[in-house]
């Protein structure tokens, strides 16, 4: 049986992980405890990177991926497992790195936190290219393993109503003049428009703009251009001001954002966590509070309702802006304040001019936190709510609270932002001991 062995267990990027001769053989599709064939396309000394041939012995995990477009695909990467079962192996993503990274293990593993598993993302960026052979445009994520567009006419991760846009926007961008000059078409969703940015290296003709109006009319979308940068994008029809908005219930909030600025991809689950860190957190009343990373002040205006003061920093200009406009339409800009900050620079004198903070929520790109977690000195705030997109930079500065800041790991746990993906969104709470 050429190419056939036994898989062992999931990396973190949900890749099968199996051994042979010595090597580590990585197997894109594969499950634990399965038999397959595998077809290797990257051959390493010490390892190779391969996908599934033929599932010999199949996993009693195993199951059908819904979306018809799986196997060719790079937007999922595990629908093949149970949904129940890939919040587990993440979960053991997150044990795993803080472990083997920073030697540290949290007292108490939070229950994770998931919601629907299909028609979950609100943004989603779409890259779209014009090929003649394949009849036109083809609006989609790219190939696995890829830079081509895959030919999707339909995408189970987002809501049906925008699946089922898929095709039409092809038609749409077939009878562009600049069909082949469009290189990107972004989704943001909000509570009350579903917002398309055509990303365009070359003005629209007349009746460009007049099929674009047409297709908004009759699909109920709103259309923005953006002729350079994510700032440049404008809205162009229907015409508005621009923002869209989503709420946080539970708190009395309502943020608003431009369709190009960064929200959490699954609504649904971004409003369990901001309940979840608040929970953990626990501001109470005339405590003062830091955010970091702070952006439009999704968790910074949940933090302000307990009675909290507030202070954020983000080393985004545009979206501090937005962070104190959300403030005050929120009756908030009282107990918070905002300021632009380069939190990958941050030292102890930077942080230590914000004055004492009692507690601090942390939310910062996959690059993680670890200049700001080394300028923390003794008698830093005495709670700590981490919350991270890559659990490698999380178990990084883990190392540096637990073993160089006083501080306790007293409680992890994974949140399910993105199913049927092996990304790893997490939530972490560290305790000060002295």
């Amino acid at each position: 049986m050429p190419n056939s062995i036994r898989v062992e267990s999931l990396d973190q990027e949900g890749r099968g992980v199996a051994h042979l001769a010595g090597k580590v053989i990585f197997i894109q599709g594969a499950l634990p405890g399965e038999v397959v064939s595998y077809v290797t396309h990257e051959k390493k000394p010490n390892y190779e990177v391969a996908h599934v041939g033929q599932i010999i012995k199949p996993a009693p995990l195993r199951v059908a991926p819904r979306c018809a477009h799986y196997t060719i695909c790079g937007g999922c990467s595990m629908q093949h497992l149970d949904a129940r079962a890939q919040v587990a192996a993440k979960q053991r993503v997150l044990e795993d790195s803080l472990w083997h990274i920073a030697k540290v293990k949290p007292d108490i593993v939070l229950p994770a936190i998931y919601g629907d598993t299909w028609g979950y993302r609100h943004r989603a960026r779409f890259s779209s290219r014009y090929v003649e052979k394949k009849g036109g445009a083809l609006i989609g994520f790219r190939e696995k393993r890829s830079s081509r567009v895959a030919d999707m006419r339909s995408c189970e991760v987002v809501p049906q109503r925008i699946s089922r846009l898929l095709v039409p926007l092809r038609g749409l961008v077939n009878s562009l003049s600049i069909h082949d000059r469009m290189p990107q078409v972004e989704l943001a969703i909000g509570d009350k428009t579903d917002a398309l940015v055509l990303r365009i290296l070359e003005p629209l003709a007349e009746h460009d703009e007049e099929l674009i109006k047409r297709f908004a009319d009759h699909h109920r979308v709103q259309f923005f251009l953006q002729p350079r940068g994510p700032d440049s994008a404008k809205p162009f029809y229907p015409v508005s001001d621009g923002l869209l908005s989503y709420s946080l219930p539970e708190f009395e909030l309502h943020m608003e954002f431009a369709p190009t600025e960064f929200t959490q991809v699954n609504a649904a689950v971004n409003a369990v966590l901001v309940r979840r860190a608040i929970a953990l957190l626990a501001p109470g009343p005339g405590e003062r509070v830091g955010d970091m990373f702070c952006g439009l002040g999704n968790f910074a205006l949940a933090i302000a309702r307990s009675g909290a003061s507030v202070i954020g920093l983000e080393g985004s200009r545009e979206l501090v802006a937005r962070a104190h406009a959300n403030a005050a339409g929120n009756g908030l800009g009282q107990s918070t304040q905002f300021m632009v900050a380069d939190l990958f620079k941050i030292d102890t004198s930077r942080l230590a001019s914000l004055g004492s903070l009692d507690r601090m929520l942390i939310d910062p790109p996959r690059d993680g936190a670890i200049e700001l977690v080394k300028a923390l000195q003794g008698g830093g705030p005495a709670r700590i709510v981490y919350v991270s997109c890559n659990p490698a930079t999380l178990a990084r500065d883990s190392g540096v609270l637990v073993h160089a800041k006083g501080y306790a790991l007293a409680a992890a746990g994974i949140v399910n932002m993105f199913p049927h993906t092996s990304h790893v969104e997490s939530i972490a709470v560290f305790d000060r001991v002295q």
